[in-house]
């Protein structure tokens, strides 16, 4: 676990029989905080350290950024926690706090605040305003700061805002300057923190898109599936789904383990004209990986209005192999969603065997 992010310090007078020496710096533990006594050549006074935990809800971007953000405070010095992965009781206390009309995805992000509170002093809600050139993004990833401190405004709990919109001069590093900053953190620091956790993320990063690439030599059913990553990698959403098709003798392929600068530049043959950032990764990455798979899963969550839109232009546009659009309502039994998987897979064995009679 990461050392503490210290929030304030305040004088106090040490208690000398908890005192251990240990030259010119001793500690005193108590139940409720750690003391540090510092000794100067002009004084000797205590400093008063109280412990600050930082809560990251295990939902929408974390999913894209969970090893930079990581990373990042664990070079800091910042200590954290990570709500546990999606369940019932998650979902359910995120569904008493979203409106009839969120998404699924929503309901689940709120629910993980919900889990947080109470368990941490602070709750980092990232929010991507802009992704500068490569697109806009979905207005419910741009509101997530201000829709949780609508919701929980009579709970109590403080909320660290943090912009992720490359419009602005400096971009990412940029960012994470300001968040260094409102840690208390020295800029070197900070900027030291940041390239730590970018390696990191990149070489993460990397050794996905390798093992992948690995993968798309298997002679085994490929299928690609295709869906945000807050609700692919999401073992509540996502993971039925991948199991299923684990299960069925089938390999997944993930739209969302690419390259991201290719795959934009890739969307252009599909449709030139999507907003959505995450969306134009997604629809390039059907592009580059249409003629190693044997079909295409399009997963979401009910009701997601940018992948309506989306899902329907992949429908028209993708031709010559066998498409399946799931969407994902939260429902408790996973039988219809596997009737669907079994039926399209069995249709893609059906496909494939009459192709080899036919050659």
């Amino acid at each position: 676990m990461p050392a503490p992010f210290f929030a304030a310090m305040l004088p106090i007078v040490p208690d000398q029989k908890n005192v251990r020496k240990t030259g010119r710096r001793g500690i005193c533990k108590t139940n409720r905080f750690m003391v540090h006594f510092i000794h100067s050549r002009t004084c000797a006074h205590s400093i008063e350290v109280t412990l600050l935990k930082i809560g990251i809800p295990r939902a929408f971007l974390y999913y894209r950024y969970h090893t930079l953000w990581e990373t990042f405070f664990e070079e800091l010095g910042v200590d954290f926690i990570v709500s546990p992965p999606t369940n019932k009781a998650i979902l359910d206390a995120g569904s008493v706090c979203a409106i009839d009309e969120a998404c699924l995805s929503m309901k689940i992000f709120l629910g993980h605040v919900d889990w947080l509170i109470g368990r941490c002093d602070k709750i980092f809600l990232p929010r991507a305003a802009s992704m500068g050139r490569q697109g806009s993004v979905c207005m419910r990833l741009q509101a997530v700061y201000d829709v949780a401190a609508n919701t929980f405004r009579d709970r109590g709990v403080e909320l660290l805002d943090f912009d992720i919109d490359l419009r602005k001069n400096g971009g990412e590093l940029e960012n994470f300057l300001s968040l260094g900053r409102a840690a208390g953190k020295k800029k070197a620091q900070t900027l030291h923190a940041y390239l730590t956790a970018r390696q990191a993320d990149k070489a993460v990063a990397t050794s996905e898109l390798l093992h992948q690439r690995d993968m798309l030599q298997d002679r085994r059913c490929k299928i690609l599936v295709v869906g945000h990553h807050y609700n692919v990698y999401d073992p509540y959403v996502g993971g039925p789904v991948l199991d299923c098709l684990r299960a069925l003798g089938t390999v997944p392929i993930l739209a969302d383990i690419v390259d991201r600068r290719e795959a934009l530049e890739h969307c252009e043959t599909i449709s030139s004209t999507l907003p959505w950032a995450f969306n134009r990764e997604l629809v390039g990455a059907i592009d580059i990986y249409r003629r190693y798979v044997d079909g295409i899963v399009l997963m979401s969550t009910f009701p997601c209005g940018p992948d309506s839109l989306v899902n329907e232009i992949v429908l028209r546009r993708v031709r010559g192999l066998p498409v399946l659009n799931l969407l994902i309502d939260g429902q408790e039994g996973t039988a219809g969603l596997e009737t669907r998987l079994e039926s399209f897979v069995d249709i893609i064995h059906f496909k494939r065997e009459e192709d080899i009679t036919l050659a």
